[in-house]
């Protein structure tokens, strides 16, 4: 269609976006077991970028060798053996012609592998509910895990930093902290498992203040032109239902300090990001984050948002930019398909996620 908002340029700290369409985050278990990328996570990741995404948000990547890594073949940039293999991915993908993001991804209490022989930790002693996810190669409850003293909070940040800085080395044109879905910081932020009483628990603005203090010191350690953007939801992995009990409270919190720790853009993910499912408000996590962040900070929406009428209505609502994620596994060229008018094919689970969540050779365009 003409005019299509969707493939409206959008300038990101210094990089024109092509259209207003990136991918999602996604888990897919399928780097070596010592944490290296692989040459099929870099077709992969490429094929998207030639499907016309403008910009792509790897997978949760784990940033330390301690306490942080959620899942057994999880990529990292722990090392600098780690950091030296994403530079295929990265190569692949900007020869495509899209700029790349890290996530950095410290599990928390939700891990359910990890190689380095390290238990899980939170910001108080909290076991998640339910079970380990098989797909994932978990099973069994989740261990309970131990709360983060001072010394343990300076370990975590000091592995952000150096796993964005590592990032940067690799040629990633940014990185996004990953404050969503459960994670440790989520688990910050979420009144339900923080029950910390000293500065980082009890207000919203205290939830907030170890994730803004994270993305302030990889701000301040990164070149200016390196993306740091950072990723917020209400639900967990393990409970997706649920809710800020404070609702707004947390979101003018949390947003307005991760605007003023440096944030570049604030990505935020939910079942329907048409939807408001923010407690106390009729306005979706989308609008809420456009409202608390400060001018120049962008706001991605994510969440349902594969059919391209609802993408175009997340930004007729003050979204800057999207993100698909079943919408692009089912269409690794759905930027060029709707730019083109062509039909879009509906998710196959017998191509993805079957038997796990790794990679399928459905999924892996061949070598050229």
């Amino acid at each position: 269609m003409a005019d299509d908002p969707l493939f409206d340029e959008f300038e990101l700290n210094g990089h024109t976006l092509d259209g207003r369409v990136g991918l999602a985050p996604m888990t897919r278990t399928s780097a070596t077991g010592d944490g290296r990328p692989t040459d099929r996570m870099a077709r992969y990741y490429a094929s998207f970028a030639r499907g016309g995404f403008s910009f792509l948000v790897t997978e949760g990547v784990h940033p330390d060798a301690t306490h942080s890594q959620g899942y057994r073949n999880q990529p990292g940039l722990a090392i600098d053996e780690q950091a030296t293999a994403w530079e295929p991915v990265v190569d692949a993908v900007h020869e495509a012609g899209s700029p790349i993001f890290a996530q950095l991804m410290h599990a928390g209490a939700q891990s359910q592998g990890n190689r380095y022989g390290f238990g899980p930790v939170a910001p108080s002693s909290y076991r998640p509910p339910g079970e380990m996810a098989e797909l994932y190669g978990g099973s069994g409850e989740f261990p309970e895990a131990d709360g983060l003293d001072d010394e343990g909070l300076d370990d975590v940040k000091a592995g952000f930093v150096a796993a964005a800085e590592r990032a940067h080395d690799a040629g990633f044109d940014g990185i996004e902290v990953h404050a969503a879905n459960g994670y440790l910081l989520h688990e910050f932020v979420d009144p339900l498992v923080n029950d910390r009483d000293d500065e980082y628990g009890g207000s919203p603005a205290n939830r907030a203040r170890f994730p803004a203090e994270v993305t302030a010191a990889i701000d301040e350690a990164t070149p200016d032109a390196f993306v740091v953007g950072i990723r917020a939801s209400q639900a967990a992995v393990t409970d997706e239902e649920r809710v800020w009990p404070d609702g707004e409270a947390t979101a003018a919190a949390l947003f307005g300090a991760l605007s003023e720790a440096g944030a570049d853009y604030v990505h935020v993910t939910g079942g329907d990001a048409t939807a408001p499912e923010v407690p106390d408000t009729d306005r979706t996590l989308a609008e809420l984050a456009v409202e608390h962040v400060d001018d120049g900070v962008a706001v991605i929406a994510n969440g349902s948002l594969g059919d391209p009428d609802r993408a175009r209505a997340a930004i007729a609502d003050g979204a800057d930019l999207i993100t698909l994620g079943t919408g692009a596994l089912a269409n690794h060229d759905w930027p060029n398909r709707v730019q083109a008018g062509e039909p879009l094919d509906d998710l196959d689970p017998g191509v993805v996620f079957q038997p796990d969540a790794s990679l399928s050779d459905a999924e892996v365009p061949g070598d050229d």
